[in-house]
């Protein structure tokens, strides 16, 4: 079984490719979701720039145009200096796991910002508790699944367009005395 696994799909080694012409269009790709572009054409936002009623899919394809090029230069700092992740299938990994915790933070954020808004804007102390769980519960229990679900798969495609286009395959190097460890088929 260890000689297939080296034969499965993402498990050979990658390399960053050189230079920014290549990296920008895996930032820009990683960032333009197919699902934020098409429902924005097809049901276009009523509000574009007002505060805490911009559109959600507004609000998200902004983080991912701020968040992928950042998170694609995080990776790329690391690989540099520790030479992980090595595969395509680490990439994607790195940006999910990292796009998940990304999206549980926004949104804990959120309805932390959210809750203090509500109790501020009341007019009773029963009615700012009142408000502040309703927002907890709307934003925090309610809202947190589903953000981490759509950060997930935000990330998921963002890894796999910075995996394929950011990476190219690496050069093998032959073991010619030795000295070479066995390659690590997980590359995670």
């Amino acid at each position: 079984m260890a000689v297939a696994l080296p034969s499965l799909p993402g498990l050979k080694r990658v390399a960053p490719r050189r230079g920014a012409g290549a990296l920008i269009p895996a930032a820009l790709a990683a960032a333009a979701w197919p699902p934020v572009i098409l429902t924005l054409f097809i049901w276009p936002p009523e509000n574009w720039w007002s505060g805490v009623d911009t559109d959600w899919r507004l609000v998200m394809l902004a983080v991912g145009l701020v968040g992928t090029p950042v998170g694609l230069w995080l990776l790329l700092n690391s690989h540099a200096r520790t030479g992980r992740p090595s595969t395509r299938l680490g990439v994607v990994c790195r940006f999910t796991v990292f796009g998940g915790l990304l999206a549980a933070a926004m949104q804990t954020v959120m309805a932390v910002v959210m809750a203090a808004l509500s109790g501020v804007a009341s007019q009773s102390l029963l009615q700012g508790l009142g408000a502040i769980e309703t927002a907890l519960l709307i934003y925090g229990v309610a809202g947190l699944p589903v953000a981490v679900m759509v950060g997930v798969s935000y990330a998921l495609w963002g890894g796999l367009c910075v995996a394929f286009l950011g990476f190219v395959p690496a050069p093998v190097v032959k073991n010619r005395m030795g000295v070479l460890q066995e390659p690590d088929v997980t590359g995670i």
